[in-house]
């Protein structure tokens, strides 16, 4: 038995190994980077080191990093991001397996009625009594295996990096829909006060008017520019109920009031200059994820290619058969055998091939939605680092032109008690200037916190 044995696995080891000096696959190789800024008009610049900060360093407010925590522990997305961690996890340690023999067991009994001795038509009950184990073992020689399991591992981590940047995303909306409410209560404390000094307006004027001093005209525009400021606070309202129920959502919770401090309290601890490099645009999960696809795609590519070549199945067999019980198991009905078989594709209505030009269809995609990341990761970084220099270049003009509508308003009015000849229209003019003006200035810093969030998410921030 040991010599049968030997004879038959000597040469086929020796054949697998001149086999597998034949390379099928081709090794992987990462995609090239550019070198080049990411940012239009930037130099390179060490003010990004905010990248490697934890979220709790970027964001001082306790009470928006109290509710990023809620919505990293029980945000639904992200769960479902984990589970397909796990899912990816499974596929793993089944590519992993296929590299061992697949072993199996059976316990038969056969009950027969043979015609004994035949031709003579007397028939003689027969009852076997079989055990034995089987096992089939596929020899990777072309690599097919090993490109297999090296796919499942590129998609585990592209599960991984889809996971860290959903959460990079869920921080930014957090973070953005709470700068949001600041924004929408700042916007509606000006506009209730707006309000109520129009209202105080409206019954100045007609006083002046029962003292002849203004027309009745002034008095109708007075009430109308009232009531122009009233109107907008139910809209805000509704605005600041909207957004508050979107955050809820982020945070896994009905839809309710969230607890928030004020827009004055929020600081900025980042001078922002353009000048990223695109290598550091590659710490970002979504392109992280984008590349660990292609990988996977590559692989399968090769796995593709092996299908072409034949396929080397050792399989074997053993145990005991009897036709009693009391001696089945003994070495008188102990049966084994071994064989190795090859197995060559010669026509299969050309599948292996559709199946090759569709995975190299498939990694060519995955190559372009690779490159394709790298170039929105760009725009997202210019366009925060844009947004923060406009938002900052307009700030020192912003209060300059407050203080200057708000003097027009107040000499307007002063106008109105002493001069029949003013007309109230300057008043009105100056008054939604200055409005206007007002929450212009609450949007600049506002924006100036927005450019913050979506710089750190752009830049691959969060995860940590």
């Amino acid at each position: 038995m040991k010599k049968v044995f030997h004879s038959f696995l000597i040469p086929l080891v020796i054949v697998s190994g001149l086999w597998s000096s034949c390379k099928v696959t081709s090794p992987y190789s990462k995609p090239a980077i550019s070198s080049a800024p990411a940012y239009r008009d930037g130099n390179l610049s060490d003010t990004t080191n905010m990248t490697g900060l934890k979220w709790s360093a970027v964001f001082t407010d306790t009470i928006l990093n109290h509710l990023i925590l809620q919505g990293l522990q029980a945000n639904f997305d992200l769960k479902i991001a984990i589970e397909r961690i796990n899912e990816a996890k499974a596929n793993l340690r089944m590519s992993k397996a296929a590299f061992l023999p697949e072993v199996n067991t059976n316990v038969s009994v056969k009950q027969s009625k043979l015609a004994y001795p035949q031709s003579f038509g007397i028939f003689d009950n027969s009852t076997q009594y079989d055990f034995g184990i089987t096992t089939a073992w596929e020899i990777d020689v072309w690599g097919k295996l090993s490109s297999v399991k090296r796919a499942s591992l590129a998609e585990l981590l592209a599960s991984d990096a889809a996971k860290r940047a959903i959460q990079t995303q869920l921080i930014a909306n957090i973070a953005n829909y709470y700068y949001d409410l600041l924004t929408l209560d700042e916007q509606l404390a000006v506009t209730q006060k707006t309000a109520l000094n129009r209202k105080a307006d409206a019954e100045a004027i007609q006083l002046l008017f029962e003292s002849s001093v203004l027309n009745g005209v002034a008095v109708v525009q007075s009430e109308a520019n009232y009531y122009e400021a009233d109107l907008a606070i139910p809209d805000i309202e509704q605005k600041i109920k909207e957004t508050e129920h979107a955050l809820s959502v982020l945070l896994a919770r009905a839809p309710g009031k969230i607890e928030r401090t004020s827009l004055h309290q929020q600081k900025l601890n980042y001078d922002l200059k353009p000048g990223i490099p695109a290598q550091l645009l590659a710490n970002r999960p979504d392109v992280q994820q984008a590349e660990y696809v292609f990988r996977a795609a590559f692989e399968r590519t090769n796995v593709a290619k092996t299908n072409f070549y034949p396929a080397l199945t050792i399989t074997a067999a053993g145990g005991f058969s009897s036709l009693t019980l009391k001696e089945w198991i003994n070495s008188a009905g102990l049966f084994a055998n071994i064989a190795g078989g090859l197995t060559q594709p010669i026509f299969n209505r050309g599948i292996n091939k559709a199946k090759l030009t569709t995975a190299q269809s498939q990694q060519n995609q995955a190559l372009y939605n690779f490159e394709l990341s790298l170039l929105k990761a760009s725009q997202e970084v210019s366009d925060a680092l844009a947004v923060y220099q406009s938002a900052t270049q307009k700030a020192d003009k912003r209060q300059k032109q407050l203080s200057a509508l708000t003097k027009a308003v107040s000499f307007n009015k002063e106008l109105l008690n002493y001069s029949k000849n003013t007309n109230y229209t300057d008043v009105l003019t100056a008054e939604q200037n200055l409005l206007t003006a007002e929450l212009k200035g609450i949007n600049d810093q506002s924006q100036k916190l927005h450019a913050v969030v979506n710089l750190y998410r752009a830049l691959g921030g969060g995860w940590k």
